[in-house]
């Protein structure tokens, strides 16, 4: 289960029957395929800052903590942002391979499974898996890479009946399109770092443009999934991908995690966290 952001940075996925499993190649991408509705593994929730991913070079990718420098790390709050403004997380069985160069944006994959901004009503909690309708795009290049964010909804919010696409998000959430390319230009500013770039001069993609980027990272992840592409350091153990030469039984996983060194007590929340950034829109 996943705790709070003062809980030990780490969180194992389960499925219903409490089994391990891996939520990058476990979790199927698509709830409903003939609706094109996706699964979503929820990293972070809504308003908060410790910067938690998939751990793709981990057995079994658990949801960890980033570090940095031997710090945990945190996203800063940028004026008037708190923390991440969506539910953030990923496509499971997606990947965007850094071997590809992307035809759209003349930059190879970010190594990563796909990314989601989920914008219903509800805030998520960690490790959660929702069922997502998405709705468009937006291409991010972030330090030289390709790194796709899909704006997607919870079907199971009472407003997802009136998002269809991206337009309706421009018509019922009046600014938050462009919030979220604010806040994607400006988030590692405070880090000392420029700021980011994006593909089509910063337009959001519609949904079937979306749909397609989402189905081209799933083939790149199965190509990965069945070693005929060269993951370099990612760790692809799964238990239910059968034909894939890195499938494994759950007394393996079971196995692993137990031999995993238990969690130290977590580091309290730093003071500057909770620190606000100002700066100078162009």
């Amino acid at each position: 289960q996943a705790g709070p952001d003062s809980s030990p940075p780490l969180c194992l996925s389960e499925d219903a029957t409490g089994r391990y499993i891996s939520p990058f190649h476990d979790i199927p991408i698509y709830a409903d395929a003939g609706k094109n509705v996706f699964n979503m593994v929820v990293e972070v929730p809504r308003w908060t800052n410790a910067k938690m991913e998939i751990a793709t070079k981990d057995p079994l990718n658990p949801i960890k903590q980033d570090v940095k420098k031997g710090k945990l790390r945190y996203v800063a709050n940028v004026f008037p942002h708190k923390g991440y403004i969506w539910n953030y997380g990923a496509i499971p069985q997606t990947w965007e391979d850094p071997g590809h160069k992307d035809e759209n944006t003349g930059c190879c994959g970010d190594n990563d499974p796909i990314d989601v901004c989920e914008i219903g009503s509800k805030v998520c909690s960690r490790g959660e898996v929702i069922k997502v309708k998405v709705l468009g795009t937006l291409a991010l290049i972030d330090e030289g890479e390709t790194d796709w964010k899909i704006i997607a909804i919870n079907v199971e919010d009472p407003e997802a009946g009136n998002y269809n696409d991206i337009s309706d998000v421009r018509r019922m959430k009046p600014g938050y399109l462009e919030a979220t390319v604010d806040w994607f230009r400006r988030y590692k500013v405070p880090d000392g770092k420029p700021e980011n770039q994006f593909a089509f001069n910063g337009e959001f993609k519609d949904k079937d443009f979306a749909v397609n980027v989402i189905k081209s990272t799933h083939e790149h992840w199965k190509a990965l999934i069945a070693k005929k592409t060269d993951g370099g350091e990612i760790n692809c153990t799964n238990l239910t991908v059968s034909d894939s030469p890195f499938c494994c039984s759950q007394e393996c996983a079971k196995a692993t995690v137990d031999a995993a060194p238990p969690c130290k007590a977590a580091d309290p929340i730093p003071p500057e966290v909770d620190k606000w950034f100002y700066y100078q829109k162009n």
